[in-house]
């Protein structure tokens, strides 16, 4: 029975493709009312999450949102550490960590406010063991791991909870540009011997961005196929 009540709002960046497009759809069969953003203009909405004012002008265009989901991310180069520039550091975490920052920093008020939120960065195993030859996104990840943990604590009394995603490889269009032989072996490390579906992780953050999680704020999920060791 319907309890009258206007459906939730969510924004999920990286919506165009891969998880966070599952998820989007995900939450929608959930009667959430899901806005994409994406820097692919097949998304609702069109803005680069690196840059501060265009996520502002997103909450001017649509308003507050009750659950953020942070899947917006590159790979990076696929090198050797000592021959990754510092550039291509830059650009890693500017896009994986200070974009979702960006995000949070715009949005969460708005939640904190209203007393109910919920936040899923979608971080990586990666942040946790390291993959070689992708000390970038390895590093961007681990960050966000650490951000989600301590925003999580910060903001544990006010109704707005905030959790991360740790997936192993997941099928998806973002994998397209690691190199085979990396593909190759953090496919490898995982005992179920495939890659994970963005519509698994996309069951998992739906879960998280619901009332159903009441007492979990500042933790990491991981959905690797056994991949993950602590």
């Amino acid at each position: 029975m319907s309890t009258g009540a206007p459906p939730r709002v969510a924004l999920v960046t990286g919506g165009a493709s891969g998880i966070g497009a599952a998820c989007a759809a995900r939450l929608r069969a959930d009667g959430v009312r899901s806005y994409t953003l994406d820097r692919d203009r097949n998304a609702d909405l069109t803005a680069d999450v690196t840059e501060e004012q265009a996520i502002r002008d997103v909450l001017a265009e649509i308003g507050p949102v009750d659950i953020v989901i942070n899947s917006a991310g590159i790979v990076g180069p696929s090198l050797p550490f000592v021959d990754v520039s510092h550039d291509q550091w830059i650009r890693t975490l500017d896009v994986n960590l200070f974009g979702a920052v960006a995000v949070m920093r715009t949005f969460i008020p708005g939640m904190v406010e209203r007393g109910w939120g919920r936040v899923v960065n979608i971080a990586s195993i990666a942040g946790k063991d390291g993959n070689p030859k992708l000390a970038p996104y390895s590093a961007s990840k681990g960050a966000m791991i650490a951000m989600t943990k301590s925003v999580g604590k910060e903001l544990a009394t006010t109704g707005v909870l905030v959790n991360a995603i740790a997936p192993a490889v997941i099928t998806s269009p973002m994998n397209e540009a690691t190199t085979p032989d990396v593909l190759a072996h953090v496919t490898d490390l995982i005992p179920m011997k495939r890659p994970g579906r963005a519509e698994e992780v996309a069951e998992l953050a739906a879960w998280l961005a619901s009332d159903k999680v009441s007492f979990s704020t500042g933790a990491v999920y991981d959905i690797s196929g056994g991949r993950a060791t602590y």
